[in-house]
Protein backbone atom coordinates (compact mmCIF):
# COMPACT_ATOMS: atom_id res chain seq x y z
CA UNK A 1 0.00 0.00 0.00
CA UNK A 2 2.79 2.24 0.68
CA UNK A 3 4.61 1.46 -2.21
CA UNK A 4 1.41 1.96 -4.53
CA UNK A 5 1.23 5.87 -2.51
CA UNK A 6 5.07 6.55 -3.29
CA UNK A 7 3.87 5.45 -7.02
CA UNK A 8 1.23 7.76 -7.29
CA UNK A 9 3.11 10.89 -5.73
CA UNK A 10 5.72 10.40 -8.28
CA UNK A 11 2.65 10.85 -10.98
CA UNK A 12 1.30 13.94 -9.51
CA UNK A 13 2.16 17.14 -10.76
CA UNK A 14 3.14 19.40 -7.81
CA UNK A 15 1.68 22.85 -9.28
CA UNK A 16 -1.51 21.27 -10.75
CA UNK A 17 -1.96 18.26 -8.02
CA UNK A 18 -3.53 15.98 -11.35
CA UNK A 19 -1.52 13.26 -12.96
CA UNK A 20 0.94 14.15 -15.30
CA UNK A 21 -0.17 14.86 -18.85
CA UNK A 22 3.28 15.77 -20.33
CA UNK A 23 6.27 14.86 -18.02
CA UNK A 24 8.92 17.18 -18.15
CA UNK A 25 12.30 17.29 -16.58
CA UNK A 26 13.03 20.26 -15.17
CA UNK A 27 16.42 20.08 -13.72
CA UNK A 28 19.14 17.66 -13.40
CA UNK A 29 17.66 16.61 -10.31
CA UNK A 30 14.93 14.40 -12.42
CA UNK A 31 11.80 15.72 -10.41
CA UNK A 32 8.51 16.39 -12.83
CA UNK A 33 6.23 18.92 -13.68
CA UNK A 34 3.71 19.00 -16.40
CA UNK A 35 4.82 21.49 -19.24
CA UNK A 36 1.66 23.52 -19.32
CA UNK A 37 2.00 24.06 -15.39
CA UNK A 38 5.57 24.76 -16.03
CA UNK A 39 4.79 27.27 -18.72
CA UNK A 40 2.04 29.00 -16.66
CA UNK A 41 3.82 29.43 -13.38
CA UNK A 42 7.11 30.17 -14.04
CA UNK A 43 9.32 31.23 -16.49
CA UNK A 44 12.83 29.20 -16.35
CA UNK A 45 15.36 32.04 -16.66
CA UNK A 46 18.60 30.49 -15.18
CA UNK A 47 19.42 27.63 -12.82
CA UNK A 48 21.94 26.48 -10.25
CA UNK A 49 23.72 24.76 -12.93
CA UNK A 50 24.64 28.01 -14.87
CA UNK A 51 26.87 29.28 -11.96
CA UNK A 52 25.50 32.94 -11.99
CA UNK A 53 26.12 35.67 -8.72
CA UNK A 54 23.30 34.30 -6.18
CA UNK A 55 22.97 38.39 -5.40
CA UNK A 56 20.74 38.40 -9.18
CA UNK A 57 19.19 35.61 -8.57
CA UNK A 58 15.53 35.17 -6.67
CA UNK A 59 15.24 31.87 -5.44
CA UNK A 60 12.36 30.02 -4.07
CA UNK A 61 12.72 26.43 -2.17
CA UNK A 62 9.54 24.12 -3.42
CA UNK A 63 8.51 20.82 -2.59
CA UNK A 64 10.08 20.86 0.82
CA UNK A 65 13.65 21.36 -0.05
CA UNK A 66 13.57 18.39 -2.56
CA UNK A 67 15.27 21.26 -5.54
CA UNK A 68 15.90 24.53 -6.32
CA UNK A 69 15.03 26.56 -9.11
CA UNK A 70 15.18 29.96 -10.19
CA UNK A 71 12.45 32.14 -10.99
CA UNK A 72 11.36 35.49 -13.16
CA UNK A 73 7.70 36.72 -12.91
CA UNK A 74 5.80 34.76 -16.09
CA UNK A 75 5.63 36.54 -19.30
CA UNK A 76 2.00 37.69 -18.29
CA UNK A 77 3.06 39.75 -15.07
CA UNK A 78 5.98 42.00 -17.61
CA UNK A 79 2.35 42.01 -20.33
CA UNK A 80 2.15 45.65 -18.87
CA UNK A 81 5.25 46.68 -20.02
CA UNK A 82 4.61 49.47 -22.81
CA UNK A 83 4.91 48.09 -26.28
CA UNK A 84 8.25 50.81 -26.60
CA UNK A 85 10.18 49.90 -23.77
CA UNK A 86 9.83 46.33 -25.06
CA UNK A 87 13.09 44.51 -26.44
CA UNK A 88 12.91 42.92 -29.60
CA UNK A 89 11.70 39.07 -29.20
CA UNK A 90 14.60 36.88 -28.68
CA UNK A 91 15.02 34.06 -30.90
CA UNK A 92 12.83 30.91 -30.58
CA UNK A 93 14.99 27.28 -30.03
CA UNK A 94 14.68 24.88 -32.98
CA UNK A 95 14.63 22.31 -30.96
CA UNK A 96 12.01 23.03 -28.31
CA UNK A 97 8.71 24.85 -29.53
CA UNK A 98 8.34 27.76 -27.66
CA UNK A 99 11.62 27.96 -25.52
CA UNK A 100 13.51 31.16 -26.17
CA UNK A 101 17.13 30.81 -26.67
CA UNK A 102 18.58 32.28 -23.15
CA UNK A 103 21.38 30.50 -22.22
CA UNK A 104 25.02 29.74 -23.75
CA UNK A 105 26.69 26.74 -24.33
CA UNK A 106 30.47 27.33 -23.52
CA UNK A 107 30.85 23.91 -24.42
CA UNK A 108 29.83 24.06 -28.42
CA UNK A 109 30.24 27.77 -28.51
CA UNK A 110 26.61 28.14 -29.68
CA UNK A 111 23.67 30.20 -28.14
CA UNK A 112 20.58 27.11 -26.92
CA UNK A 113 17.86 27.18 -24.83
CA UNK A 114 17.15 26.06 -20.99
CA UNK A 115 15.05 22.63 -22.11
CA UNK A 116 18.11 22.01 -24.17
CA UNK A 117 20.47 21.88 -21.08
CA UNK A 118 18.01 19.88 -18.83
CA UNK A 119 17.24 17.04 -21.05
CA UNK A 120 18.10 18.33 -24.85
CA UNK A 121 21.97 17.75 -26.45
CA UNK A 122 23.66 20.08 -24.56
CA UNK A 123 22.81 18.16 -21.45
CA UNK A 124 26.28 17.27 -20.00
CA UNK A 125 27.67 20.60 -21.58
CA UNK A 126 29.32 23.69 -19.74
CA UNK A 127 26.58 26.87 -19.76
CA UNK A 128 26.49 30.66 -19.35
CA UNK A 129 24.23 32.73 -19.41
CA UNK A 130 23.49 34.41 -22.49
CA UNK A 131 24.05 38.08 -21.14
CA UNK A 132 27.75 36.99 -19.39
CA UNK A 133 28.61 35.72 -22.73
CA UNK A 134 26.88 38.85 -24.87
CA UNK A 135 29.41 40.78 -22.94
CA UNK A 136 31.94 39.06 -23.62
CA UNK A 137 31.63 38.74 -26.61
CA UNK A 138 30.50 42.14 -27.63
CA UNK A 139 33.86 42.67 -26.22
CA UNK A 140 35.69 39.98 -28.37
CA UNK A 141 34.08 41.74 -31.51
CA UNK A 142 35.30 44.84 -30.51
CA UNK A 143 38.36 44.51 -30.17
CA UNK A 144 38.61 42.32 -33.32
CA UNK A 145 37.18 45.24 -34.97
CA UNK A 146 39.19 47.59 -32.81
CA UNK A 147 42.26 44.98 -33.76
CA UNK A 148 41.07 45.02 -37.86
CA UNK A 149 40.77 49.06 -37.96
CA UNK A 150 44.14 49.13 -36.58
CA UNK A 151 45.45 45.96 -39.55
CA UNK A 152 43.74 48.29 -41.78
CA UNK A 153 45.40 51.33 -41.16
CA UNK A 154 48.88 49.64 -41.24
CA UNK A 155 47.43 47.57 -44.73
CA UNK A 156 47.15 51.18 -45.96
CA UNK A 157 50.21 52.54 -44.67
CA UNK A 158 51.81 49.91 -46.75
CA UNK A 159 49.79 50.29 -49.93
CA UNK A 160 50.60 53.87 -49.47
CA UNK A 161 54.19 53.11 -48.96
CA UNK A 162 53.88 50.71 -52.31
CA UNK A 163 52.23 53.60 -54.36
CA UNK A 164 55.31 55.43 -53.19
CA UNK A 165 57.65 53.10 -54.16
CA UNK A 166 56.39 52.65 -57.59
CA UNK A 167 56.61 56.34 -58.15
CA UNK A 168 60.30 56.50 -57.08
CA UNK A 169 60.91 53.60 -59.23
CA UNK A 170 59.33 55.29 -62.00
CA UNK A 171 61.12 58.23 -61.30
CA UNK A 172 64.27 56.93 -61.04
CA UNK A 173 63.87 54.30 -63.71
CA UNK A 174 63.29 57.68 -66.16
CA UNK A 175 66.19 59.13 -64.43
CA UNK A 176 68.36 55.97 -65.60
CA UNK A 177 67.40 55.74 -68.98
CA UNK A 178 67.98 59.39 -69.62
CA UNK A 179 71.91 58.79 -68.38
CA UNK A 180 72.00 56.01 -69.89
CA UNK A 181 71.06 57.27 -73.52
CA UNK A 182 73.45 60.49 -72.44
CA UNK A 183 75.86 57.93 -72.17
CA UNK A 184 75.14 56.10 -75.21
CA UNK A 185 74.70 59.41 -77.54
CA UNK A 186 78.52 60.86 -75.80
CA UNK A 187 79.96 57.67 -77.32
CA UNK A 188 77.84 58.16 -80.61
CA UNK A 189 79.30 61.61 -80.82
CA UNK A 190 83.02 60.23 -80.22
CA UNK A 191 82.49 57.70 -82.68
CA UNK A 192 81.10 60.03 -85.40
CA UNK A 193 84.07 62.08 -84.74
CA UNK A 194 86.15 59.68 -84.98
CA UNK A 195 84.83 58.11 -88.31
CA UNK A 196 84.65 61.84 -89.58
CA UNK A 197 88.31 62.39 -89.19
CA UNK A 198 89.01 58.67 -90.40
CA UNK A 199 87.51 59.29 -93.51
CA UNK A 200 88.85 62.82 -94.20
CA UNK A 201 92.56 61.21 -94.13
CA UNK A 202 91.06 58.76 -97.09
CA UNK A 203 89.60 61.64 -98.54
CA UNK A 204 92.38 64.31 -98.20
CA UNK A 205 95.19 61.61 -99.37
CA UNK A 206 92.66 60.34 -102.12
CA UNK A 207 92.31 63.88 -103.45
CA UNK A 208 95.59 64.32 -103.48
CA UNK A 209 96.88 61.46 -105.87
CA UNK A 210 93.54 61.99 -108.31
CA UNK A 211 94.88 65.59 -108.52
CA UNK A 212 98.39 64.61 -109.15
CA UNK A 213 97.35 61.70 -111.42
CA UNK A 214 95.27 64.18 -113.54
CA UNK A 215 97.54 66.81 -113.79
CA UNK A 216 100.36 63.81 -114.93
CA UNK A 217 97.27 62.61 -117.37
CA UNK A 218 97.20 66.16 -118.50
CA UNK A 219 101.40 66.77 -119.66
CA UNK A 220 101.54 63.23 -120.99
CA UNK A 221 98.10 64.21 -123.15
CA UNK A 222 99.68 67.74 -124.72
CA UNK A 223 102.78 65.30 -125.42
CA UNK A 224 100.86 63.18 -127.06
CA UNK A 225 99.55 65.88 -129.23
CA UNK A 226 102.70 67.54 -129.88
CA UNK A 227 103.90 63.65 -130.78
CA UNK A 228 100.87 63.50 -133.18
CA UNK A 229 101.39 66.99 -134.95
CA UNK A 230 105.26 65.68 -135.18
CA UNK A 231 104.30 62.69 -137.28
CA UNK A 232 101.67 64.80 -139.24
CA UNK A 233 104.33 67.48 -139.85
CA UNK A 234 106.71 64.44 -140.84
CA UNK A 235 104.62 62.65 -143.54
CA UNK A 236 104.01 65.91 -144.82
CA UNK A 237 107.53 66.54 -145.41
CA UNK A 238 107.99 62.69 -146.69
CA UNK A 239 105.97 64.19 -149.86
CA UNK A 240 107.96 66.72 -150.62
CA UNK A 241 109.58 66.39 -154.21
CA UNK A 242 112.22 69.27 -154.01
CA UNK A 243 114.93 67.24 -153.18
CA UNK A 244 116.79 70.58 -151.63
CA UNK A 245 113.80 71.56 -149.90
CA UNK A 246 113.58 68.58 -148.44
CA UNK A 247 116.82 68.35 -146.61
CA UNK A 248 116.90 71.35 -145.62
CA UNK A 249 113.00 70.43 -143.78
CA UNK A 250 114.62 67.24 -142.29
CA UNK A 251 117.21 68.16 -139.88
CA UNK A 252 115.33 70.34 -137.65
CA UNK A 253 112.56 68.28 -137.55
CA UNK A 254 114.28 65.32 -136.79
CA UNK A 255 115.59 67.04 -133.84
CA UNK A 256 111.70 67.78 -132.49
CA UNK A 257 111.18 63.96 -133.57
CA UNK A 258 113.88 63.27 -131.08
CA UNK A 259 113.24 65.19 -128.50
CA UNK A 260 109.15 63.97 -128.67
CA UNK A 261 110.20 60.72 -128.02
CA UNK A 262 111.80 61.65 -124.76
CA UNK A 263 109.40 61.89 -121.84
CA UNK A 264 112.55 62.16 -119.25
CA UNK A 265 110.96 65.50 -118.14
CA UNK A 266 107.40 63.82 -117.54
CA UNK A 267 107.00 62.21 -114.18
CA UNK A 268 106.90 57.86 -114.11
CA UNK A 269 103.68 57.00 -111.35
CA UNK A 270 105.39 54.32 -109.03
CA UNK A 271 104.13 50.61 -108.79
CA UNK A 272 101.23 50.42 -106.14
CA UNK A 273 100.29 54.17 -106.25
CA UNK A 274 96.96 53.64 -106.67
CA UNK A 275 96.69 51.11 -103.69
CA UNK A 276 94.82 52.96 -100.64
CA UNK A 277 95.35 49.78 -98.13
CA UNK A 278 97.52 51.68 -95.22
CA UNK A 279 93.88 53.05 -94.73
CA UNK A 280 92.85 49.61 -93.54
CA UNK A 281 91.44 49.45 -89.62
CA UNK A 282 90.73 46.29 -87.85
CA UNK A 283 88.30 46.87 -84.85
CA UNK A 284 87.21 43.16 -83.71
CA UNK A 285 88.52 44.57 -80.01
CA UNK A 286 86.81 47.68 -80.23
CA UNK A 287 83.90 45.63 -80.71
CA UNK A 288 84.75 42.81 -78.57
CA UNK A 289 84.59 46.04 -76.02
CA UNK A 290 81.47 47.26 -76.80
CA UNK A 291 79.50 44.22 -76.70
CA UNK A 292 80.96 43.78 -72.91
CA UNK A 293 79.36 47.22 -72.28
CA UNK A 294 77.11 46.93 -69.08
CA UNK A 295 76.42 48.88 -65.73
CA UNK A 296 79.03 49.35 -63.42
CA UNK A 297 79.29 46.42 -60.86
CA UNK A 298 80.52 46.43 -56.59
CA UNK A 299 83.15 48.47 -56.64
CA UNK A 300 83.35 50.24 -59.98
CA UNK A 301 79.74 51.55 -59.29
CA UNK A 302 81.43 52.90 -56.19
CA UNK A 303 84.51 54.37 -57.38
Amino acid sequence: MNSMENLEKQLICPICLEIFTKPVVILPCQHNLCRKCANDVFTVKHCVHIRLNISRLLWFALFKGLFWVCFLPSSSSSSSTPASERKEESPMCAVHEGEKINIYCVTHGVPTCSMCKVFGEHKDCEVAPISSIFQTKKSELSDGIAMMVGNNDRMQGIVSQLEEACRVIEENGRRQKTLVCEKFDLLYSVLEGKKRDMSQKVTSEQDEKLTYIRGLNKKYGEHLEESCKMVEHGIQNMEEPEMALFLQNTKPLLKKLTDACSTAHLDKVERGYENMDHFSVEFTKEGRALKSLDFLQGERRLQ
